[in-house]
């Protein structure tokens, strides 16, 4: 048995996602245990990029088929295409769970993590390309508004660009008003599945690209802990305070993003060079979930003013979110990689 099939033998409460919508790599995810998927425009690039062959008739005939179309249209197009085959794989589990496992996420357009009427606007239009969507958003000040909102039209959200305690708990709170807002009006609830994102991989790249530039001592097993340590926090009081809202670890850098959060009731979302790397491990499958991190490790990041920033639940607010450090770096990324994919359709638009 795989290890991640292990994992979700042992511990059904701890579900795995596959961190791409190559149905290639999904597939894979499924057969070792994974039951949900997730895309946005960098991860469409990178499927493009790896199988250009199978999709090239898609990008043209979308192209032909819109004579009227902007690149971006064409963007978003391609994107709806690439995430709706992928679901297919997943809808089975959907409709078994009743909403609860088999969802793929779309991302809305990063250029609009300002704006949550944009948002809810964009994220709408995604909910409906396929059943078991999921929607993604950034989580800025206007990013948990539109969360609050698209949890009362009855969206499930998948709240992302999101590295800090204070994150999670304002995600969670704004689902619990969207729900309580759905049941004061006698809509259902029970199918829905939200989840905050903590993507801690890149906490932990941004801690050490901090402490890097201001010339301090912290050790590496230290900065490989600092994300663990964050979702750990978070997690902690999301059980103590029962919010209905799962935690998702994103962005995983080693082995700790993974067993660290064995036996959680949780969604670790693993791209597939890490699955492989996790299934082909010796790493005995426990729950270590509520196992601290070690208090020597604790002590010397709570010497980072930029940690406690993400560790602790009031460390930032709501008007920060969007100027934390790892939100500027990913959020940079993350538009980058759109504007590579909207360079790759125009490559087909004009010629």
């Amino acid at each position: 048995m795989n290890k991640l099939y292990e994992t979700v033998t042992l511990f059904p409460q701890t579900e795995v996602w596959n961190d791409s919508c190559s149905c290639a790599e999904l597939q894979y995810a499924i057969d070792n245990g994974a039951s949900g998927a997730t895309t946005n425009p960098v991860i469409v690039g990178n499927v493009l990029k790896k199988e250009l062959p199978q999709w090239e008739e898609t990008i043209k005939t979308i192209i032909t088929d819109h004579p009227a179309y902007t690149e971006d249209e064409a963007a978003w197009d391609v994107i709806k295409v690439l995430g709706a085959k992928a679901s297919k794989l997943l809808l089975p589990m959907f409709e078994a769970s009743q909403g609860q496992k088999g969802r793929i996420s779309f991302q809305t357009n990063a250029k609009y993590y300002r704006s949550k009427d944009k948002m809810v606007e964009q994220a709408c239009e995604l909910a409906a390309v396929v059943p078991n969507a999921q929607i993604k958003a950034p989580t800025s000040k206007a990013g948990v508004e539109a969360f609050e909102e698209l949890t009362y039209r009855g969206i499930s959200i998948n709240a992302t660009v999101s590295f800090t305690c204070a994150q999670a708990i304002a995600v969670a709170e704004a689902v619990e008003r969207g729900l309580a807002r759905r049941e004061a009006e006698g809509l259902p609830t029970a199918q829905m599945h939200p989840v905050c994102t903590i993507m801690a991989g890149r906490t932990d790249d941004y801690l050490k690209s901090w402490v890097k530039q201001h010339d301090m001592l912290i050790s590496a097993e230290a900065l490989d802990m600092a994300g663990v340590a964050v979702v750990k926090n978070a997690y902690r009081l999301y059980q103590e305070r029962g919010y209905r809202t799962k935690l998702l670890v994103a962005a995983f850098r080693n082995q700790h993003h993974w067993e660290e959060f064995i036996g959680g009731d949780i969604v670790l979302t693993i791209t597939s060079d890490w699955q492989r790397k996790y299934n082909g491990s010796d790493v005995e499958i426990k729950s270590n979930i509520d196992t601290p991190v070690d208090p020597k490790l604790m002590a010397e990041l709570m010497k980072l003013d930029e940690f406690k920033k993400a560790y602790l639940e009031d460390g930032l607010k709501p008007e920060e979110f969007e100027h934390y450090g790892a939100f500027l770096a990913t959020m940079n990324q993350f538009l980058g990689g759109y504007d590579d994919l909207v360079k790759l359709i125009r490559s087909y638009m004009i010629q």
